[in-house]
């Protein structure tokens, strides 16, 4: 009987790990240096944890199970959730803000497809306390850093949902939600028939529509126009400038909406270069979920950076390490293993595990592309010195112990 993988999963093999994990190590290198301190939370969680953040509607998305205690429970489709049950849970009395990073699998129960997976990685960043626009800038900018570190290159859009629930004040809050979810899809189509459906005035219909679909770098005169000077433009224009001294590269877009009750003020995405149809690469904004789940009143700023996508476009490979083949022969192989022990402080060590001879263990050197062989032998032994072979250029010279270390590392 043949045992496959789940549908939706992959296996990665050592080159795709190695890669993975450079990359993943170069993110995290960047958050760290930003003050951001990494978190780890558990793969299943409760499924109301969701289920009050994106309502009952979800749950046909998730991989959700009763456990043996009968507790509703799911795996994790996304971590925000997470990291604000672990504030209330554990955080509360830390000093704020507090800057967060992680990086995790994810799971989602839909039909898989070209860069969609059941099981995803997400890399994210929370920053929990500070709704100020230096919070704002700062999570941007290092959205920005983060991608420019691994090489890959984006549209960076930036837009404010005060602007757009200022505009729609006047409606009910279900119709504000429905307006928000067909914006961020940008069914246009929909939308106009939805403000017909609800009698909506000629003017906010075209100061909708007008709003949505501008862009541009210096479209804030045009904004303002539309629903006046309101204090969150004057926040939001105090984000831009910051942004301009980080040196991020943006453009302006209304339409932005995120489709989530919860972000409350600033939102952005990227769209990266060589992705096709599904170019969003990252997304976030500011937001407010610690009070859904029984916390106070606590600002939050933050993103996810959807890694598989990352990967699929991703110019950078990891730096090969020097690999050592150290070959003995049977009588002397003892011995060979304390030079093992201690070269393997320094560089990447194979030693014979097949009982192979000379010959063979020679030919497997090549086949695992060595960089360099080490001969151990009764010969080399009495000298008190070791054999190293350049599998490059075929030189090889007796050499000590601490000469070999000295020349390969």
């Amino acid at each position: 009987m043949t045992v496959n993988r789940p549908r939706g999963t992959r296996d990665f093999l050592p080159a795709d790990t190695a890669r993975r994990r450079y990359v993943e190590s170069v993110m995290r290198d960047v958050a760290r240096k930003w003050g951001y301190s990494e978190i780890i939370t558990p793969t299943f969680e409760h499924l109301d944890l969701f289920t009050l953040k994106s309502g009952e509607g979800i749950i046909g998305e998730l991989y959700n199970f009763t456990d043996k205690g009968g507790r509703e429970m799911t795996l994790r489709p996304e971590l925000t959730a997470p990291v604000m049950r672990l504030y209330i849970n554990e955080l509360q009395p830390f000093p704020k803000p507090l800057k967060l990073f992680y990086f995790e699998n994810c799971f989602r129960y839909e039909r898989p497809q070209k860069g969609r997976f059941r099981e995803f990685w997400q890399f994210g960043v929370e920053l929990i306390g500070s709704g100020k626009p230096d919070s704002d800038a700062e999570v941007i900018a290092l959205a920005d850093a983060m991608l420019k570190a691994v090489g890959v290159k984006g549209d960076m859009k930036l837009g404010n949902l005060a602007v757009i629930r200022t505009l729609l004040s006047g409606l009910e809050s279900e119709i504000v939600s429905k307006v928000m979810r067909l914006v961020d899809k940008k069914e246009y189509a929909g939308l106009e028939a939805l403000l017909e459906e609800i009698g909506a005035e000629e003017q906010l219909k075209s100061d909708l529509f007008h709003l949505i679909k501008l862009e541009g770098r210096h479209i804030l005169p045009e904004v303002i126009k539309i629903v006046g000077n309101i204090p969150e433009l004057v926040s939001f224009e105090r984000t831009l400038k910051l942004l301009d001294a980080y040196g991020v590269d943006y453009s302006l877009d209304f339409g932005i909406a995120r489709g989530l009750d919860y972000y409350t003020g600033m939102v952005f995405e990227v769209y990266a270069e060589g992705l096709g149809a599904q170019k969003q690469v990252c997304g976030g904004g500011s937001y407010q979920l610690i009070q859904l789940f029984g916390g106070g009143d606590v600002p939050s700023t933050g993103f996810g950076i959807g890694f598989d996508r990352i990967m699929e476009i991703c110019p950078l490979i990891p730096p090969a390490p020097k690999t050592i083949m150290l070959i003995s022969k049977p009588d002397v192989h003892l011995e060979a293993i304390d030079f093992v022990n201690e070269l393997r402080k320094y560089v990447t060590v194979h030693v014979d595990l097949m009982e192979r001879n000379f010959k063979a263990q020679l030919s497997y050197a090549n086949t695992i592309n060595a960089d360099y062989v080490v001969i151990v032998g009764e010969k080399e032994l009495e000298a008190g010195k070791l054999t190293l072979r350049d599998m490059v250029s075929g030189e090889q010279e007796l050499l000590t112990l601490e000469e070999i270390i000295e020349k390969v590392c």
